[in-house]
């Protein structure tokens, strides 16, 4: 699936590419700053049950721009936070077990920004995160009742992040992401502050 998903965005970036006109003009200038505001669709932490899908927040702010010709091309540090959680049930004649988790991502990111059309800022770029994953389960049968609940899942992590904002205002916009995050892919809000 992952092969899958690299040809897809090489093929979208081939083809955003291909949109190019000359000129435009930089929709991210030095000191620049925007907010993202999502939904994530698919995650690492399955989707069995899941009763909060991904929500996240980003903050990118522009410390660097005009690095290909004087009018395009931008760099931008920022941070994430992503939130989800589920829970399923199980049950049997006799027997019953549920269980619940959560998990919630902060990072940190670096992007680096690539106007190829009018109103539309495509980048990519490297996300270092911190995951902290919850979980507790309980069952119940014909040998007694069992349950716990603690951290699991929590560590650092390092991954890529592809990702397009397009400007229906000067300020407000939508955008798309696939990588390194909460989910593999989120969409939604953007607004350029």
């Amino acid at each position: 699936m992952k092969n899958k998903m690299k040809k897809f965005l090489l093929a979208a970036l081939v083809f955003v590419g291909s949109l190019s006109v000359a000129n435009a003009q930089e929709i991210i200038s030095k000191g620049s700053s925007m907010v993202n505001v999502g939904i994530g669709l698919g995650h690492h932490f399955g989707s069995d049950g899941m009763s909060i899908p991904p929500l996240s927040v980003a903050y990118d702010y522009s410390i660097v721009s005009g690095l290909i010709d004087r009018n395009n091309g931008a760099i931008t540090l920022g941070g994430y936070g992503a939130f989800t959680s589920g829970s399923m049930t199980y049950r049997a004649p006799g027997y019953s077990s549920s269980a619940s988790y959560t998990h919630i991502l902060l990072g940190f990111r670096g992007m680096f920004h690539y106007q190829f059309a009018p109103k539309l800022d495509t980048y990519a770029g490297l996300m270092l995160g911190y995951h902290i994953g919850s979980t507790s389960y309980s069952n119940s049968g014909p040998m007694g009742s069992h349950s716990n609940s603690g951290l699991t899942g929590s560590g650092f992590d390092i991954g890529v992040l592809l990702g397009a904002r397009y400007f229906f205002t000067p300020r407000i916009g939508a955008f798309t992401e696939l990588g390194y995050s909460l989910p593999y892919w989120n969409l939604g809000v953007t607004f350029k502050l």
